[in-house]
């Protein structure tokens, strides 16, 4: 290929979109005033944009999110200004979901990768999944309006309750989904309860759905 046909072919598309895949991988923000972004997702940036700060889903906007219950957490910044962001995450894919005001998801904190500064955002831990880890599940609530970047290693799957999932593999669950949690002792003789088949996410009536990956995450659900 030439040069410039390379050049071409490989360039920023244009759209009215502010949050836009460049291809699976690469999101485009078109940044108007303000957006939440992981620390260490920007790849590229053209325009005017400012990097400030550290914020959080828990307690306001200082501190950290949290990855899960039994690690450091994964910190975000605002970024400010007018340009264009281009933000990726170890070649995960990226998904670009579109909340409507009173909409909510709740999202692993590793894989928030950016939302829109009118995204309401906190840290909840559910207590009541117990057998999960130490003090329960945390986890990183959205609620709309605004658009949300969410990462999968792989193309997702998307379940509808009721469905039992490897809390490994759970990347995401709408508002209107909430898990308890089940322990298979046969699995956990079969393979060892370290594995996170041995305790799942429950996931019961017939509303919401559940987000999951073909890839697990080590450390979720473990004990």
């Amino acid at each position: 290929m030439e040069l410039d046909d390379f050049a071409r072919s490989n360039a920023p598309d244009e759209s009215a979109d502010r949050f836009e895949l460049e291809n699976s991988k690469l999101l485009d923000v078109d940044v108007e005033g303000s957006v939440m972004a992981k620390v260490g997702a920007m790849v590229a940036y053209t325009g005017d944009l400012s990097f400030t700060g550290k914020s959080s889903a828990e307690g306001g906007i200082t501190g950290f999110i949290k990855e899960k219950a039994t690690s450091e957490g994964t910190p975000v910044m605002e970024v400010g200004g007018t340009g264009h962001l281009y933000l990726a995450d170890q070649g995960k894919e990226v998904q670009v979901l579109d909340l409507d005001a009173d909409e909510e998801i709740s999202v692993n904190g590793d894989d928030v990768l950016a939302f829109e500064s009118s995204v309401n955002y906190e840290i909840r831990t559910l207590d009541s999944i117990a057998g999960i880890s130490t003090g329960g599940l945390t986890n990183v609530y959205l609620e709309g309006p605004g658009s949300v970047a969410i990462t999968t290693h792989g193309d997702p799957l998307v379940l509808t309750p009721p469905v039992r999932t490897d809390p490994e593999a759970t990347v995401a669950w709408s508002g209107t989904a909430s898990p308890g949690h089940h322990s298979d002792h046969t699995i956990s003789d079969m393979i060892g309860r370290s594995s996170g088949e041995s305790y799942q996410l429950d996931f019961t009536g017939n509303e919401g759905f559940v987000l999951v990956q073909p890839y697990e995450e080590r450390g979720v659900g473990q004990q």
